[in-house]
C-alpha cells in the first residue's frame, strides 16, 4: 500500500515537472535561465507552479479509471504539497 502511494507521489512529481517545462517550452519564447530569473524577480513562482500542476489532474483520473486508488492518493498527496509550496511562495 505505501509503495503504491509512493509511486503515485513520484509520478505526480514527474507530471508537475513535465508541466513546468512544457509551459516554458511552448508558451515562453526565451531561454530557460532568463525565464527562471524573470519568474523569481516578478514573484510568479506560485502561479507557474499552479499551472505546472495541471497534468496531475489527468494522471489522477487515469489512475482512478484503472482502479489504482492508492496511486491516485499519492498524486493527491503530491498536489497538496504543491499547494503548500504555492501558499509559501505567495507569502515570501
Amino acid at each position: 500500500m505505501k509503495k503504491e502511494i509512493g509511486i503515485g507521489f513520484l509520478i505526480g512529481l514527474i507530471a508537475t515537472t513535465f508541466g513546468f517545462f512544457a509551459y516554458l517550452e511552448f508558451f515562453v519564447h526565451q531561454d530557460f535561465e532568463t525565464m527562471l530569473k524573470f519568474i523569481f524577480e516578478e514573484e510568479l513562482f506560485g502561479k507557474m507552479l499552479g499551472l505546472a500542476a495541471l497534468p496531475n489532474l489527468f494522471v489522477f483520473f487515469i489512475f482512478l479509471k484503472k482502479k489504482q486508488e492508492y496511486r491516485a492518493r499519492g498524486v493527491v498527496l503530491e498536489s497538496f504539497l504543491v499547494a503548500l509550496l504555492i501558499l509559501i511562495a505567495q507569502f515570501l
